[in-house]
């Protein structure tokens, strides 16, 4: 899921300058040690799932096209704590300057992903799938969104231009939903699906009426979800049905037993540590 490099060196570029600022200090203070031939080599220090090791890799290359950085494991996998997870070959300088930024977003991104994995565990035995959210760093969504995907979920939206979503301030702001799916009907292109947040069998029903593509089921207690997926069924069996709101490790299971297409929870992202992995330098 990741875009051309175009795309992400830019970023990289940005969050290297950042890092440099007006020099490495320490790194150029080795003088012409620095400029020698280096190796070293990434281990996870816990278990987890890997993502971002492509985008790891990147970091390096800006600094020197020439470098050798070698993904040991596929993305996505699955390592145990102790596993050699990358080799980089390369010049020391291009070791010591590129390490912080490259292992920040490798471990950030594993970290989403394993936590990613847990949820879709939870699931696993029902159709439900578990999708993300645009509640994502400013700067990190595409790789964020890169790291749920690694895990096993579904993006929803990238942005705003994905697809139409009429939330509860848009429903108050039209002065009801048929009035804002109407207004936005007119205005979108060709296939450009229309979801509707609702929170009420009232509401559900009123975006029955009015021909929404996709329902969301808003923070609804398990048993009102239940009432709601099956007035959605009995209507109209083709709308796809999302349930969102208090989603947990803890209450995931009960929401996809009430027969929802889809499960959407941002805690991957706003909930989940860093996976620990550490770069060692071989003699």
């Amino acid at each position: 899921m990741l875009p051309a490099w175009i795309v992400l060196d830019e970023l990289l570029a940005l969050w290297l300058k950042e890092d440099v600022g007006r020099g490495d200090q320490a790194t150029q203070g080795l003088g012409k040690l620095a400029l020698g031939k280096g190796r070293a080599y990434w281990v996870a220090k816990e278990a987890g799932v890997i993502a971002g090791l492509p985008v790891a890799g990147r970091v390096f290359y800006l600094l020197e096209p020439q470098q050798d950085f070698r993904a040991l494991v596929e993305e996505g996998a699955w390592v145990e704590k102790g596993t050699r997870v990358a080799e980089i070959d390369c010049r020391l300088s291009t070791l010591l300057t590129g390490e912080r930024v490259a292992l920040n977003l490798a471990m950030r991104l594993s970290g989403i992903a394993t936590m990613t994995k847990q949820f879709v565990d939870e699931i696993a035995a029902f159709p439900a799938q578990l999708v993300d959210t645009r509640k994502t760093t400013p700067g990190l969504r595409i790789l964020e969104k890169h790291a749920t995907f690694v895990g096993g979920a579904q993006n929803h939206r990238m942005g705003l231009d994905d697809g139409v979503m009429i939330k509860d301030n848009h429903i108050a702001a039209a002065g009801g939903i048929g009035a804002a799916v109407s207004q936005v009907r007119g205005r979108i292109p060709y296939p450009v699906t229309v979801e509707v947040e609702t929170e009420s069998l009232e509401q559900v029903a009123e975006a029955i009426a009015h021909k929404a593509d996709i329902i969301m089921l808003d923070n609804m207690p398990i048993g009102l979800m239940k009432e709601a997926v099956g007035l959605i069924r009995t209507e109209k069996a083709g709308i796809k049905i999302e349930a969102s709101g208090n989603v947990s490790l803890e209450t995931i299971r009960a929401i996809a037993q009430t027969g929802v297409d889809y499960i959407s929870s941002s805690a991957p992202v706003t909930r989940s540590p860093w996976l620990d992995i550490s770069m060692r330098i071989e003699s």
